[in-house]
């Protein structure tokens, strides 16, 4: 068992807000004291990019943290709240720890991705002063500047959002470290499985000893 409490009461009394589409912030899902015990457990990832739990070489308090995530508990709480059917949904979960010069750029995830949760594991600290690396859910595709909500990437915040064509996201340019974990529950259709199937032979490739 984790050490580690998910603030699932919280997530339960939040409600949905609409602009400029459907999503929940949630701060604190982890407390600050298991906050601090995550971040001191956290492995190094000293390059950019998503790297696969599998991947990673993991403390049990994370690893029990991690499955906690991916488990219904969680899935049952999104899918009520933004009325989903995600009972045979597939997940797939990713951990971050550093920002790119590349990453961050307007996007949509993939159509394959029915929710994505995002987890922000940093403290709050002069680095997110600046906005930069705060991510914004924007209300079209051109520009980073034209949005309705700013979520800081600190202190535990939750980020949930169902994917559809107006869901597009990014952050003001940020390097450095910036942990957050990913998980997205997933269709079942092909294009999905090649996703999943990636993810999977990502994990496999990083775990070599010559994948750095």
């Amino acid at each position: 068992m984790s050490m580690i409490s998910l603030a699932y009461d919280a997530l339960k009394r939040t409600s949905v807000a609409e602009d400029p589409f459907p999503h929940v912030v949630v701060p604190h899902f982890i407390g600050n004291d298991d906050l601090q015990t995550v971040v001191s457990e956290l492995p190094e990832m000293a390059s950019g990019g998503s790297f696969p739990p599998e991947s990673l070489k993991l403390t049990p308090n994370v690893a029990a943290m991690i499955n906690e995530l991916q488990g219904p508990k969680l899935k049952a709480l999104i899918a009520e709240k933004f009325g989903l059917d995600l009972l045979d949904a597939p997940t797939m979960l990713t951990v971050r720890g550093r920002t790119r010069e590349k990453d961050g750029r307007i996007h949509r995830d993939s159509e394959a991705k029915l929710v994505t949760i995002l987890l922000y594991l940093n403290p709050r600290g002069e680095d997110w002063t600046s906005r930069d690396g705060c991510l914004r859910l924007l209300r079209g595709p051109d520009d980073v500047e034209d949005y309705a909500v700013e979520v800081v990437p600190a202190e535990g915040t939750l980020l949930v959002f169902p994917n559809g064509p107006k869901t597009w996201h990014g952050h003001r340019q940020f390097v450095g470290t910036r942990y957050a974990i990913q998980l997205n529950y997933m269709a079942t259709g092909r294009k999905a499985q090649y996703e999943l199937g990636r993810h999977r032979l990502s994990a496999l490739v990083k775990r070599l000893p010559f994948s750095g």
